[in-house]
C-alpha cells in the first residue's frame, strides 16, 4: 500500500507536478492567511479550515462536513485537479492537513498526501520558500462524496472498536475546556493523536503504529471508527492507521455533536454512564 505520507526530500524532487495546499491553522494560534503571506512552500496554496474544510458550526458539531459543491468550489480554486497528485501540509502536528487529505479522499481524489512534519520539517530541511499571494489556474476536481468510510451519530456505536483522539484528560472527562459536556462515547478506547507522532514532530513508523493501534483491536480487517472534539483531530487518527495499514472510519460530527443531544449516553474514565445536566 502506497504511504500517504511523504517526506520534505519527496515533495521537494515533486514541486513541479503536484499541487500543494498550505492547510496552516492552530486554534487560538497565529493566523493562517497571515502565516501564509510570510512564507509558504513555492507555489501551494491557502486553504482554510474553518470556511474551505467545515460547514458552520452548529448541531452537527463545531466542524461539520462542507457541503459537497462547497468544497468542489473551494478545491478547484485552488487548483485541485483530478489527474494531478495533491501534497497538503500545516504548523499543527498534521491535524489540519490530515482534515484536507481525508476530504479529498472523502470526495474522491486518489492521490492525496500530507507532508511528513509540515510547514517547520520544510523549513528545517532548508528548502526554498516564497512570499506573497498565489493565484493557482483553477483546478477541475469534481466531488464524488462517500469514497472514505464515515459514521454518524446514530451507527458510530456500532462500530467494534470506537477510538476518541482526544488528549486523556478530556476522554476522562476530568476537563472539558471547549465542548458543554465532558466525558467520552460509551465504549470509546482513548488513542490520543499525539502518541502518532515521534519527537521530531514527524509520524511514528507504521510498525509503531500498527502497535499501538492494535492494543485497542484497532487491526487490519477490524470495524473501526475514531472520533474527537469536532472531527478535525480524529482524522490525524484515521491517517496514522492508514500509515499502519488499518482502515477506519471518521465520526465527523465526533463529540461536539454526540453532546448536543442530551438524550445521547456519556461515560467519564471510570466507564461508568453519568448522568447529563
Amino acid at each position: 500500500m502506497r504511504s500517504p505520507l511523504v517526506d520534505v526530500a519527496g515533495l521537494a524532487a515533486a514541486l513541479e507536478h503536484v499541487t500543494v495546499l498550505d492547510v496552516r491553522y492552530r486554534m487560538g494560534g497565529p493566523s493562517g492567511p497571515q502565516e501564509f503571506a510570510t512564507g509558504h512552500v513555492p507555489g501551494a496554496s491557502y486553504v482554510d479550515l474553518e470556511s474551505d474544510l467545515a460547514a458552520p458550526p452548529g448541531e452537527r458539531g463545531r466542524h461539520p462536513l462542507p457541503d459537497d459543491a462547497a468544497f468542489e468550489a473551494a478545491m478547484r480554486r485552488v487548483g485541485v485537479s483530478e489527474a494531478r497528485p495533491v501534497v497538503v501540509y500545516d504548523d499543527w502536528a498534521g491535524h489540519a492537513a490530515a482534515r484536507c487529505w481525508w476530504l479529498l479522499r472523502y470526495h474522491g481524489h486518489t492521490d492525496v498526501r500530507v507532508l511528513d512534519g509540515g510547514w517547520s520539517a520544510w523549513v528545517a530541511g532548508g528548502m526554498p520558500t516564497e512570499t506573497g499571494a498565489v493565484i493557482p489556474a483553477p483546478g477541475d476536481f469534481r466531488a464524488r462524496p462517500g469514497r472514505a468510510p464515515v459514521v454518524d451519530a446514530a451507527t458510530v456505536q456500532h462500530r467494534a472498536v470506537v477510538i476518541d483522539a482526544r488528549a486523556p484528560e478530556r476522554y476522562r472527562g476530568e476537563v472539558e475546556p471547549i465542548d458543554p459536556v465532558a466525558g467520552h462515547i460509551p465504549g470509546a478506547v482513548n488513542v490520543p493523536s499525539a502518541r502518532n507522532l515521534r519527537e521530531d514532530g514527524r509520524f511514528r513508523a507504521p510498525e509503531e503504529l500498527a502497535a499501538t493501534y492494535a492494543e485497542v483491536g484497532a487491526v487490519p480487517g477490524a470495524d473501526i471508527a475514531a472520533y474527537c472534539g469536532s472531527g478535525v483531530t480524529a482524522a490525524h487518527d484515521v491517517l496514522a492507521m492508514e500509515v499502519a495499514g488499518v482502515r477506519a472510519a471518521l465520526y465527523p460530527g465526533s463529540w461536539s455533536e454526540w453532546v448536543s443531544d442530551p438524550s445521547r449516553p456519556v461515560e467519564t474514565g471510570d466507564g461508568a454512564t453519568s448522568g447529563r445536566p
